[in-house]
């Protein structure tokens, strides 16, 4: 594999902060993550920032067939080029953006769920996850580096700092682990912070299910908007309708003690949390925003 700095200045480009380019410079790191990644040769893969193809090249080889989608124009000759050199011919590349791609039509055009992997600009790296799990009908899995700082929220327990709205937005849907560490050093231009490579299996049951996700993630928000007031206060007013008594006394029947705060409850917790909310205020199905899920 010719190394990042290379095929960028022989084809006279320049990495774009703005759009979190960082690129995987030792093709030993991109095999290993593939290879604990567990690609079935029958498997559909979407890849998220396909980039100069340090992931793509492993994972076509595994693989069924890859979509790669890829945001910046300017990359995707450089990309073409790439595969055409290893002679890869299962990939089509896209050029688009993962957070307005839809993964349910391609897993509807392929009549089976996606795999999706790929190593996410910090900057969108949470509206990715958001966007996967709202298309997670149509994917099986993922495997996606984070900042660290970002993977390990996502991994969080209750009860400690860094579990927060994402850590229950994905482990309502999803079993999240960890794949992979990978140092800052490994990639050019070089970010400050290393990343985290993570499994995320989404559920096909649910464990604990509600019946307005929409609803269900605006409570959650409501709850972790101001994470130093206790449960009563950060919900009171965030909701419709909603006043302090009221919410105070809807915890109690719920065994929440109202003056908690959102980081010691479990997603259980806020399962049951919402569904008392909802009834209580009669709201209708689906009569949360979308943009609470932003």
């Amino acid at each position: 594999m010719t190394t990042p700095r290379t095929l960028l200045n022989g084809w006279r480009i320049q990495a774009k902060k703005q759009l979190g380019q960082n690129f995987l410079n030792d093709p030993s790191v991109a095999e290993m993550i593939v290879r604990r990644a567990g690609i079935a040769p029958e498997e559909v893969v979407v890849e998220i920032g396909a980039g100069m193809g340090a992931l793509t090249l492993p994972v076509s080889r595994c693989c069924k067939k890859v979509y790669a989608i890829e945001k910046d124009p300017r990359l995707i000759p450089l990309l073409k080029a790439e595969l055409l050199s290893n002679r890869i011919s299962n990939v089509i590349i896209i050029e688009n953006n993962a957070l307005t791609f839809d993964f349910i039509e391609i897993s509807e055009q392929e009549k089976c769920p996606v795999m999706v992997i790929g190593n996410l600009p910090y900057n969108i790296s949470s509206q990715v996850l958001i966007r996967l799990i709202h298309a997670r009908k149509g994917i099986d899995r993922a495997v996606l580096m984070f900042q660290k700082e970002l993977a390990q929220r996502l991994m969080a327990q209750p009860g400690i700092k860094d579990y927060g709205r994402l850590s229950v937005m994905i482990q309502y849907c999803a079993e999240v682990g960890k794949l992979a560490e990978v140092k800052a050093n490994l990639f050019f231009p070089r970010p400050k912070v290393d990343s985290e490579v993570l499994t995320i299996k989404f559920h096909q049951s649910l464990r604990y299910p509600v019946n307005d996700e929409i609803f269900f993630h605006q409570v959650v928000k409501a709850a972790f908007g101001q994470r130093r007031k206790t449960l009563k206060n950060a919900l009171a007013g965030s909701l419709p309708a909603s006043d302090r008594e009221t919410v105070a006394r809807i915890l109690d029947e719920t065994g929440i003690d109202p003056n908690r705060r959102a980081e010691t409850l479990s997603v259980e917790n806020f399962v049951r949390l919402a569904a008392r909310l909802k009834a209580q205020f009669g709201l209708g199905p689906n009569s949360g925003q979308e943009q609470l899920w932003s």
